[in-house]
């Protein structure tokens, strides 16, 4: 019975029930209601980034929305050429490229405006979505090895990352005949997935995010259970003590930091298949810091909790935005629920679960352990 009732079969038993959960949603929501929810899911996804990151690898990057909105905009760009016409050449062009096109300039992709070469092989939506994963891997491991051999760590990284989130999304914005700038992109074609169009308010494109979002789960935790995972979690509790016996720090911290920068670009291609539209909104500060406090108060510890911690914070948000009575109060009622998790449960609602697992667990081996000295009491000569 104790094994039936451990800590881990707890665990197993949280996943398979999750899972289960999101999978049933289209039993329950219409159109309009699964696709709410599919964004929902993938705000989980980054909320496991930010749990690799974060909980196991001991990296507090506050620019988890770099990684996002790189992902975001190279899906973008695919589905902005195959809804876009001509405009009289041989290549489809973006309206604003139109609009923002160089005097006599020929009307192609690869020069109608300064820089427009870029799109030219996005014009194949697999290649944006192999843009989102490798470009976020890629500047991943960049800084990671950067600060990895500079011994940079603690706040000085969180800091490190913001500053570049802020520049990229500066950058975005300035490049308005490249990216559209504050407009962002809109009016985007359906994702065509080996012949099958990704409708935004499909059940089908549902079922394919949460499964993404399984995939992404499942493999995480697989990742962190593995021997590297769980050396991981020894130098983020002691690097020192890590580097005394001989592993490579900022070999592991290079590998899971580029891990969930891949999830986090993925979740940008979710995402922009489901909403439709890419913003230079997906760079701002806030949200990275939003994503953080989703991992804070699911469990930054545990990738389940930190995934139904971004799911439930967002539905939350979302219901009470909508309600006339709490319209503009709406924000405050989310900060004071991360202010009473941060003081209150500081391995958040994974860690609560934990707790409570643990006591049920405690409880039944002691109600066993009393049930054996019973019949063995009674099974004694003396009683007989």
């Amino acid at each position: 019975m104790t094994d039936m009732l451990s800590q881990q079969n707890f665990e197993r038993l949280a996943y398979v029930a999750f899972i289960a959960f999101i999978f049933s949603m289209p039993l329950f929501l219409d159109e309009f209601g699964l696709n709410r929810f599919s964004k929902y899911l993938v705000y989980g996804m980054l909320g496991i980034a930010i749990s690799l990151a974060w909980g196991y690898a001991g990296i507090l990057n506050l620019g988890q929305g770099l990684f996002f909105g790189i992902g975001a905009y190279a899906m973008a760009f695919s589905l902005k050429l195959a809804a876009s016409s001509t405009a009289g050449g041989k290549t489809p062009i973006p309206d604003f490229m139109v609009v923002n096109a160089e005097p006599n300039a020929i009307p192609e992709l690869s020069s109608i405006t300064t820089g427009s070469w870029i799109w030219v092989p996005f014009q194949s939506q697999w290649f944006g979505v192999a843009m989102a994963l490798a470009v976020p891997a890629i500047l991943a491991g960049l800084i990671a090895y950067t600060l990895g051999r500079s011994r940079v760590s603690g706040v000085y990284v969180a800091i490190i990352t913001l500053a570049l989130v802020l520049l990229v999304r500066l950058i975005v914005i300035d490049q308005q005949q490249v990216t559209s700038g504050f407009n962002g992109l809109t009016d985007l074609a359906w994702f065509n997935l080996f012949g099958l169009e990704l409708d935004p308010y499909a059940k089908s494109t549902y079922l394919i995010i949460a499964f993404a979002l399984t995939i992404v789960l499942l493999i995480a935790r697989w990742l962190v259970s593995t021997r590297a995972g769980l050396v991981l979690q020894g130098i983020r509790d002691n690097e020192v003590r890590a580097r005394y016996l001989g592993y490579s720090v900022v070999s592991y911290q290079i590998f899971f930091f580029v891990v969930s920068a891949m999830i986090a670009g993925l979740a940008g291609v979710l995402y922009v298949v489901a909403a439709e539209f890419a913003s230079p909104t997906f760079l701002d500060i806030a949200f990275s810091i939003t994503m953080v406090v989703w991992a804070a108060v699911g469990g930054r510890a545990s990738l389940l909790g930190a995934c139904i911690g971004a799911i439930g914070l967002n539905f939350i948000g979302a219901t009470l935005s909508e309600t006339e009575s709490l319209m503009n109060a709406w924000q405050l009622i989310i900060g004071l629920i991360f202010i009473v998790v941060v003081l209150w449960l500081p391995r958040g609602l994974a860690g609560l679960a934990s707790d409570l697992a643990d006591r049920f667990v405690t409880r039944a081996d002691d109600s066993k352990w009393n049930r054996f000295k019973s019949v063995k009491h009674t099974q004694s000569p003396a009683n007989r």
